[in-house]
């Protein structure tokens, strides 16, 4: 097979990876891709969104499978395209991208199937939001724009004071352009966060090992919100009786109501659940592998990626005989510019990828880098999924601290505590 992987990030490079691996690939494309995908494929000058170039590139070169990465090209319609065109693609269309793409989409959807999550409320105009905060009691509250942007749509809010400035940020100020043309008042929910991704076919529903990201700039769960500053694999805080309820109460509804809604969902369905005093209740929807989830689930996979995704992009699900996983757990720490979440110096040559990616059981996972003038430098926030395995949860993280030390760049900075919410 001849496999072209969509985007550009750490998600993408570990799909390059592990795609490579198998023996029934000849070729792995990756477009526009990174300096760590240059490694493992070929990286393609054609932007993630650009889905006619794409689509012709799939065409001409006869790519028996394209995987898109990101979200954007999914919301965009990237699937409906190659299908048109009588192409294997792994993702979903456009109407079940909306599980990602519109928030009000999605929480109109779990309360028409009756699946637990936090109680909420969908405005479109400022008066109407001020006065649903005026009869609201003092409490916490999370408030997010409707549509894609770029993680950093959604607020977290002590108060009803940082709400109405949230709402304002969204709705006023339109902060976030058409993104913001909606916005969801929900309650905050409390507990631990787990995600969830299961491979999806339509109507058979494969579920991966849980991960359990960590979302917060700094250690202890403190500072903004980020697209995630590192992730672990297995997350033991989701028992086998607590996953058995995720399936029956949350998956299988939402795949069911998808197809009753006539945009039967494939690909990747990633559910953000927060593990509450109550249950488990859906956080979010994401369609596409999580980043940096995608890490250290998909190295600890030793079952055939390219079979498992070409099995899924052309609803056979059904033939996958059960997944073989590697029994040891995996832990990826991310490297960050100086400044992410907020503003950034790029083109800062990085050090010492070469030295951590020697070491056992540990692959360095690019995510914003490029190759300038021979040298690889950073480009992104988030720089570098540094990713081990080891005998216990924290032996992983050992040796994937033990190859964040031998890596160095201007301002480069991670978080120290990831995977420490499992050894408490």
């Amino acid at each position: 097979m001849k496999i072209l992987v969509v985007g550009s990030g750490g998600r993408e490079h570990v799909l390059v990876w592990k795609l490579s691996q198998s023996p029934l690939v000849e070729k792995v494309f990756c477009a526009p891709g990174n300096a760590g995908t240059a490694l493992d494929a070929e990286n393609l000058n054609i932007p993630a969104d650009d889905v006619m170039r794409l689509a012709k590139f799939a065409k001409d070169n006869r790519i028996d499978l394209t995987v898109v990465g990101p979200e954007a090209p999914l919301v965009a319609g990237i699937v409906d395209e190659f299908r048109r065109k009588s192409m294997n693609v792994f993702g979903p269309t456009a109407a079940a991208a909306r599980l990602e793409g519109s928030k009000v989409f999605t929480k109109k959807l779990l309360r028409k199937a009756n699946i637990p999550t936090a109680t909420f409320a969908v405005f479109s105009r400022m008066p109407e939001a001020m006065q649903y905060l005026e009869d609201c009691e003092e409490q916490p509250l999370v408030v997010k724009a409707d549509g894609l942007a770029a993680g950093k749509g959604v607020f977290v809010c002590a108060n009803l004071a940082e709400a109405r400035t949230a709402v304002k940020s969204v709705l006023q100020d339109r902060t976030f352009g058409e993104a913001g043309s909606q916005v969801v008042i929900e309650e905050c929910l409390v507990g631990q966060e787990a995600s969830i991704l299961a491979l999806v076919d339509g109507d058979i529903i494969v579920p991966l090992d849980v991960a359990q990201d960590h979302k917060r700039a700094y250690d202890h769960d403190r500072g903004p919100n980020t697209g995630g500053m590192g992730a672990y694999c297995p997350a033991p805080l989701v028992t086998p009786t607590i996953m058995d309820e995720i399936i029956r109460r949350i998956l299988i509804p939402t795949i069911h109501t998808m197809k009753v809604e006539g945009c039967p969902f494939s690909g990747v369905l990633y559910a953000g659940i927060m593990l509450t005093a109550h249950g488990p209740k859906v956080l979010e929807y994401n369609v596409r592998f999580g980043d940096p989830e995608a890490q250290p689930v998909l190295m600890r996979l030793r079952s055939d990626l390219a079979h498992i995704l070409f099995l899924a992009a052309t609803g056979r699900l059904a033939e996958l005989e059960s997944l073989d996983w590697d029994p040891r757990p995996a832990v990826c720490v991310v490297m960050a510019s100086e400044g992410y979440p907020g503003d950034y110096a790029k083109g800062r040559a990085i050090t010492g990828i070469q030295e951590a990616d020697a070491l056992a059981d540990t692959k360095v996972f690019h995510a914003g880098t490029a190759i300038r003038h021979g040298e690889v430098v950073n480009t992104g926030g988030r720089v570098l999924g540094v990713t081990a395995l080891g005998d216990t949860i924290a032996e992983a993280k050992q040796n994937a601290y033990a190859a964040v030390d031998k890596i160095r760049w201007q301002g480069g900075w991670c978080r120290t505590d990831i995977s420490d919410k499992a050894l408490v």
